[in-house]
């Protein structure tokens, strides 16, 4: 919660409260501010290619009852390049429960039975958000609307300035647009907008809609609390990164399945390569 401290000093001045700007003084409008933010991801989007990083997976997914289904541990060195990333798995720990004990796998696609819909899905969760080839962080940009074209998808309102961990944020609302035409816009939800670097400090969304009754009724199939949250860090001039990933969401399909589904990410051990030394950075805690 925020703190109001009042001051009178001599004559009659009073303190401002962390993020307000001084009287006079006023933020910036809501195509401002996105227009830098558009303009910064790009220009980040293509520095992050200098960059290679390792990243934790946490994969889980519960039966209907909270007892454990299967669960995932995945490591990558990561090497984003022009194109996008490059994942080299390193380490991996997999295991599901079977008749009171735990059942462990050492490889990604793991089936124990000829059709299992766990194992399916827990990879298609793990390439799915975790692992796009067309971003420099291997996150889909779909889920954060915060590129130049993203953008264009949504309405964004600026619900006003805050602290957060220290720095000066714009708090940023967003849903997806209802123009005609307009497409793949399924997210709402708000981003922290650091005030002097026009970066991005915190994404959450979840989905802007609620899967139609006939859908459910004809495909068995419902998703619930679908939504994710991204954390990004400086590193450089320029240079941010998404440091940790999140959401969990519960998923129920053809009339019988029904599991609790959720992925962690933590990307650490940031390395620069220069000509004749490597810089490493690491995230804050």
């Amino acid at each position: 919660m925020k703190i109001l401290f009042l001051a009178v000093l001599t004559g009659t001045a009073f303190a401002q409260p962390p993020g307000i700007p001084p009287p006079g003084i006023q933020p910036p409008d809501i195509e401002q501010i996105m227009s830098r933010v558009g303009r910064n991801q790009a220009k980040t989007q293509d520095l992050r290619k200098n960059f290679t990083y390792h990243q934790k997976q946490l994969l889980r997914m519960n039966y209907s009852n909270h007892k454990l289904a299967r669960e995932e541990k995945r490591e990558y060195d990561v090497t984003p390049d022009v194109r996008g990333v490059k994942k080299e798995l390193t380490k991996f720990e997999g295991h599901y429960p079977y008749k009171g004990k735990a059942v462990l796998y050492d490889r990604p696609g793991y089936h124990y039975k000829g059709v299992d819909i766990d194992g399916d899905l827990i990879n298609s969760m793990s390439e799915d958000m975790t692992n796009d080839r067309n971003s420099r962080d291997g996150i889909d940009h779909d889920l954060f609307p915060l590129t130049y074209h993203q953008q264009l998808k949504y309405d964004f309102k600026l619900v006003g300035p805050e602290t957060y961990r220290g720095r000066e944020v714009y708090r940023v609302s967003f849903a997806p647009r209802h123009d005609k035409g307009i497409e793949d816009a399924n997210w709402k939800g708000e981003a922290l907008i650091d005030q002097a670097e026009y970066q991005p400090l915190l994404v959450s969304t979840k989905l802007a809609f609620q899967m139609p009754l006939l859908v459910k009724t004809l495909l068995g199939t419902d998703i619930k609390g679908l939504g994710f949250s991204l954390a990004y860090q400086k590193f450089e001039d320029g240079v941010w990164f998404p440091v940790s990933y999140g959401g969990e969401f519960e998923v129920r399909a053809v009339f019988f399945y029904k599991r609790t589904i959720s992925v962690s990410m933590v990307n650490s051990d940031f390395k620069r390569s220069l000509v004749n030394s490597t810089v490493t950075y690491q995230t804050q805690q």
